[in-house]
């Protein structure tokens, strides 16, 4: 593979400099610019890469499902092929150390792999056949339903996930798997790493002989590089991993288009753990150090960190405190993705501080470093925390809320007080058995993803995850952006009536040759 990093847009099978302002990636360690320089782009990069995208549309989502699939796991193997200089620029770009590179370059291939699988095994492609009713009355033409790629889709590389929820991550993966050519967005903070990946792909698109539309990657500002493409008439989807500001701008921008579009965005959550109180009591200091471990894990700069504990005021929830402010003086600050997130972070924390009816449970070590991020913990009661709607603002790092309640009434109440989340988590011992089962059906009307007795700071890759959540965990509750149900949110569905078999995809046709489950006249079959 090339490894060398040119500072290029790649637009279809091309390299381009780019024609508008430069600018550099930066070490947030060390605060050191990057070589080499990127150009971003202008609008008519922009136009160029959709029109290349709509061009390859009709040919890409056509492609058997072996080439699909082929296709996909020749990128998890070009990007496996970078070896160590993907993996160092990478680092240098984000802070993060090597095994943390290393795993995430790992669920990348893997996603792919699994999206190669999906593809493959084509159920995704739902394929159902009513047959003709000739002699009933009225009659039943034949029908057949399968879904398509819905069209060229723009996907925002993430600030936080430089390889996993970015260039080549779950969100490209799945669109790529339904059919539909990509045209990525850059993430300022580590262009190196994405054009490293970008090329990866370039590659597979030519030697698995695609048309070069399917995949482009540009550089530029999200506010008019972005926006220009998420307006631009070829693109018929977004997915967006970054904060509720813009998600919710994309949103709106889709909405206005004369052809509105879906924006799948992934935001904002603070991920609420409930402690309940037979659990609490019976092990309140281990409870303390492993929700610390979980807050702290990579700088907290995860999506489904866990930013707020609710539990009941007493002895217990005292000795968790005692014990999480003890296990929070050990951990040192740790190098935070961008200076942007940096200053975000410490003023969220300073606000918090600041806040009526707040108090400080414990901080992590200060550091050094221009980007070094202290972690914090505050304590607060349900009335103050119901009351006041900035306490639920999410803090993107290592900083969580504890909320006292008086009693499970209470604590219902706060469930009920929360904005959609991606993830809910319930501490529980054996006892806890009815409080469980009083809080679930509430947990489960407010988050995508309800855990038992761990931390939501792992998202595992899967047929049965959902990564999503109601508004503004994501944009579409519907929804998730990993695990393979991500398929589903670039197709739409098609029915075809009384086609002749000459014009039928093949996977209509009566000798079913893609030999897929299907429902036939409301039974599953293979035949």
């Amino acid at each position: 593979m090339n490894n060398t990093i040119n500072g290029n847009l790649l637009i279809g099978a091309r390299a381009l400099p780019g024609h508008a302002a430069a600018f550099s990636a930066f070490n947030p360690a060390t605060g050191a610019a990057l070589e080499p320089q990127f150009g971003s782009a202008i609008i008519s990069d922009v136009d160029l890469a959709c029109e290349l995208a709509d061009q390859a549309f009709d040919a890409y989502r056509e492609t058997t499902l072996e080439q699909r699939a082929a296709f996909l796991e020749q990128i998890a193997q070009n990007i496996m092929d970078l070896g160590p200089a993907l993996v160092e620029r990478a680092m240098l770009e984000s802070g993060l150390p090597q095994g943390r590179i290393e795993g995430e370059r790992g669920r990348t291939v893997n996603q792919l792999r699994l999206f190669a699988k999906v593809v493959r095994d084509g159920r995704w492609q739902g394929a159902t056949l009513d047959s003709a009713l000739p002699e009933r009355v009225p009659p039943r033409p034949d029908l057949r339903l399968r879904k398509i790629a819905v069209g060229p889709v723009v996907v925002f590389g993430a600030s936080n996930f430089p390889l996993a929820f970015s260039v080549g991550g779950g969100d490209t993966a799945s669109a790529l798997a339904a059919g539909c050519p990509v045209i990525v967005k850059a993430h300022g903070a580590h262009p190196g790493t994405s054009e490293l990946v970008g090329k990866a792909i370039q590659a597979a698109v030519a030697s698995c002989g695609l048309p070069e539309g399917v995949f482009s990657m540009l550089h530029g500002d999200g506010r008019t590089i972005g926006t220009a493409l998420v307006n631009h008439p070829a693109v018929k989807a977004v997915g967006f991993t970054g904060s509720r500001q813009g998600g919710t701008a994309l949103m709106r921008t889709a909405a206005q288009r004369p052809e509105p579009i879906p924006v799948y965005a992934e935001m904002s959550s603070i991920n609420p753990v409930f402690l309940l109180p037979c659990a609490l009591e019976n092990r309140a200091g281990a409870l303390g150090t492993s929700f610390i471990d979980s807050l702290t894990l990579g700088a907290g700069q995860f999506c489904t960190n866990p930013g707020l504990v609710i539990a009941l005021d007493g002895p217990a929830l005292e000795s968790f405190c005692a014990s999480a402010a003890a296990a929070l003086e050990e951990k040192g600050a740790a190098t935070m993705l961008t200076s942007g997130i940096h200053s975000a972070f410490t003023e969220g924390v300073a606000r918090l501080a600041g806040a009526q009816g707040v108090t400080l449970v414990g901080r992590g070590k200060a550091g050094d470093g221009p980007c070094a991020g202290r972690a914090a913990l505050f304590i607060t009661d349900a009335a103050n925390f119901v009351g006041n709607p900035a306490l639920e603002d999410e803090i993107f790092g290592a900083s969580s809320l504890v909320v006292r309640c008086s009693d499970l009434e209470q604590m219902h109440q706060v469930a009920a007080h929360l904005d959609g989340q991606l993830t809910a988590t319930i501490i529980l011992d054996q006892d806890d058995r009815d409080a469980a089962l009083a809080l679930l059906p509430l947990l489960e009307r407010k988050a995508g993803r309800i855990l038992v007795n761990g931390y939501p700071t792992g998202v595992e890759v899967s047929h049965a995850m959902v990564h999503g959540g109601p508004f503004p965990a994501t944009s579409d509750s519907r929804s998730t952006s990993v695990g393979a149900g991500a398929i589903d949110r670039f197709l739409r569905p098609v029915s075809y009536q009384d086609l002749p078999a000459y014009l039928l995809p093949a996977a209509l046709q009566e000798n079913n040759p893609q030999q897929l489950w299907r429902v036939r006249d409301g039974e599953l079959v293979k035949a």
